[in-house]
């Protein structure tokens, strides 16, 4: 996903395709927190680590930080003690970083940050303050990613809603994934796709070509 700060000459990435890698990066981590018996945790959800083949589909690669936790311990409690944090700066729940404590919902707060960062093409430092501080001023468009003209605003306002929701400080502020976030993806995908589906209408498609590239190469 690093094309979404325009690395190289990539071509800007359509808002469509956008709502559509929101809600796959949604479904993909859903697919990891319900794993049976032990619920597994990336631990390290980035931009970079969000794969994007040419047709704009996603998947979500290097797992090599996930973290089973123990089935004795999810049945009891939601969240569970690493010895030692792992992720990256910027998108490393918080509460993680300062107890150690691990659960579903550090995933939910990097998840968040790289929503932001897909509709405002922003580096993440500082993102969730200054997009609140967008949409309490009554200027949140200015904050949508300047490469598009024709973001439908309200909807991407909904996004950067429910991103700011997850990436709230605080673990037991963030909304559940399968019955809160996942719902309101999918939505927003269906409007994503309603409107392709029309556009399709006026040009022509390109092939399928499966080679992939991180996300972090996104725009």
């Amino acid at each position: 996903m690093d094309r979404l700060f325009q690395r190289g000459n990539s071509p800007t990435i359509p808002w469509q395709h956008r709502f559509r890698i929101a809600a796959e990066i949604g479904t993909g981590l859903l697919f990891l927190h319900q794993t049976k018996p032990e619920p597994l945790v990336h631990r390290d959800l980035k931009p970079a680590n969000i794969l994007l083949d040419h047709n704009y589909v996603s998947k979500i690669s290097d797992v090599g930080l996930a973290r089973l936790v123990p089935p004795s311990v999810a049945d009891t409690v939601t969240q569970y003690r690493m010895t030692s944090t792992a992720g990256t700066f910027c998108y490393i729940d918080p509460e993680y970083q300062q107890t150690g404590m691990l659960s579903v919902k550090s995933d939910i707060y990097s998840m968040g940050i790289i929503f932001l960062q897909l509709i405002t093409a922003k580096p993440p430092i500082g993102l969730t303050h200054h997009v609140e501080r967008a949409i309490e001023r009554g200027t949140f468009a200015e904050m949508l990613d300047p490469a598009l003209p024709d973001w439908p605003i309200e909807e991407a306002l909904s996004l950067a809603k429910v991103a700011l929701k997850c990436a709230e400080l605080r673990r037991k502020d963030r909304p559940d994934l399968g019955n809160v976030v996942l719902p309101e993806l999918e939505r927003l995908r269906a409007i994503a796709e309603e409107n392709m589906w029309q556009s399709m209408s006026y040009s022509a498609g390109t092939s399928p070509n499966h080679s992939q590239v991180s996300m972090s190469q996104v725009s």
